[in-house]
């Protein structure tokens, strides 16, 4: 049996899986989305991904033709037609099928729904036990008056452009800056450092996603009483951290052992990284719909 896709209420198989060549979120990018994971059939932490995915579409004036129990419902659905017990889940709202112009009230039809099923090799396993190697890059995150990073929009340009210029530089992940020179995230996570003992982590309002598994470390940080602050970085307080890891629903929590060149810590994934490392994958187990 082949991967087969949801959209708009009903099951393709992939190869029949299309959307118009029409349809705003191709054309220009407008729409919304969120990656989801399920864990031996539990889907993590599903209902506040919808629950983001929602906000970030009623910000771009963007009306989901379903509600959040129905998408949940639909992602089950996937999730069982295609016998995955555990996979990477791609839930994408795009305006819909309009004109070559911007304006989206020629997106005359209702907004287009898909979920897509899958797994997802994020970063090689090695990493994970050994570090990543990660370097700063010339392009910075987008403004939030431009476009602001808490709407997982389908333009996504601006990381792939980042992605695309640490991958030049040998490089599988970069440091996105925000306009004043603060650390904000990663192309594709959310960043952390240890310091004395204690988490840092870039605040919201500062060019950065409110990261699901990034408000899952804060959450565990606070029941093991390690105290955490959301706190504007510079590259020099990430330089002389004890420890640096990343995260995101896609990379999970992944050590950073050197960035710029710079060795963190002692260059080897650190205590308090891979306590919270263990931690997340315990959480994974209890927290999410069962399918």
């Amino acid at each position: 049996m082949g991967l087969k896709v949801y959209i708009n209420g009903k099951f393709y198989e992939k190869k029949d899986a299309k959307v118009s060549v029409f349809d705003h979120g191709l054309l220009y990018g407008d729409g919304v989305f969120e990656g989801i994971r399920s864990y031996n059939r539990l889907v993590f932490k599903l209902k506040e991904h919808i629950e983001r995915l929602f906000e970030s579409a009623h910000t771009i004036m963007l009306e989901i033709p379903l509600t959040p129990e129905q998408i949940i419902k639909a992602v089950v659905s996937t999730l069982k037609i295609n016998g995955f017990k555990d996979a990477y889940i791609r839930v994408v709202v795009t305006r819909g099928e309009g004109d070559l112009g911007l304006d989206p009230r020629k997106c005359k039809g209702k907004a287009c729904v898909i979920i897509i099923t899958d797994r997802i090799v994020f970063y090689p396993e090695r990493l994970y036990k050994e570090g990543l190697q990660v370097v700063t890059v010339p392009t910075v995150r987008n403004l939030p008056e431009a476009l602001n990073p808490q709407i997982k929009s389908l333009n996504y340009l601006n990381n792939i452009l980042a992605k695309i210029e640490a991958v030049n530089s040998g490089f599988e992940e970069a440091i996105m800056l925000d306009s004043l020179g603060y650390v904000a995230e990663c192309t594709g996570d959310n960043i952390f450092i240890v310091k004395r003992g204690e988490l840092y982590t870039p605040p919201q309002c500062m060019g950065t996603l409110r990261g699901i598994t990034r408000d899952t470390v804060l959450e565990i940080a606070k029941s093991k009483r390690i105290a955490a602050h959301e706190h504007v970085l510079t590259r020099h307080e990430l330089y002389n951290s004890s420890e640096a890891f990343l995260t995101g629903t896609a990379a999970e929590i992944i050590p950073v052992v050197k960035v710029d060149g710079r060795l963190i810590g002692s260059g080897r994934p650190g205590k308090t990284t891979l306590m919270l490392m263990k931690e997340f994958s315990k959480v994974t187990k209890t927290e999410g719909v069962r399918y």
